[in-house]
């Protein structure tokens, strides 16, 4: 079935089913000029990984896991809406082809609060509940990330941004970091 309109998202919808195993990492939709490249990539890498048997779909489970790995923490109710509102075969089976998981991310993506997207970085580092980031949480994050940083850099980039002279980058500061402003 080949979907030309979808009133839940606005009237976006992919124009046919990605043949099984070969996906096209951007979809012919007009949310293309609205997403970044590195956001195109993103909802294809977490499709690919997600759709464990490579079937070209995803299943209920495999939907749920996919959204949140992309930072969406829909609700049981909502990602069964999206499933019934894309059933292409009508069968009520709850599977996702990746084209329409790609209109659908991306519509969420684009719907997303920049300040919101922040907020949950910032949780990311700090893991502790502090509400601010110390020298540790900054540690832990470029260690899991790779990175070698030595103290004396970890401690100079702490330095750098923290606004009130505590030692740790607060919300606030870390906001500002993240606006340049």
């Amino acid at each position: 079935m080949n979907r030309q309109t979808n009133a839940g998202l606005g009237g976006l919808s992919a124009s046919s089913p990605s043949p099984k195993n070969k996906l096209n990492p951007t979809v012919n939709t007009p949310l293309n000029n609205e997403l970044l490249d590195e956001q195109k990539q993103e909802i294809y890498e977490a499709f690919s990984l997600f759709d464990m048997n490579n079937d070209g779909y995803l299943d209920y489970h495999e939907f749920k896991v996919a959204t949140r790995a992309l930072g969406f923490n829909l609700d049981k109710q909502r990602l069964l809406e999206i499933m019934n509102e894309y059933d292409r075969n009508g069968d009520g089976r709850h599977l996702i082809y990746y084209d329409d998981f790609y209109v659908v991310m991306g519509q969420l993506i684009i719907d997303r609060d920049p300040l919101d997207e922040i907020k949950r970085a910032f949780q990311l580092f700090d893991d502790d509940n502090t509400g601010k980031i110390s020298f540790k949480n900054l540690r832990r994050v470029a260690k899991e990330l790779g990175e070698n940083l030595t103290e004396q850099e970890l401690r100079a980039m702490i330095d750098e941004f923290d606004l009130d002279g505590d030692g740790e980058i607060n919300e606030e500061e870390f906001i500002a970091i993240c606006t340049d402003s």
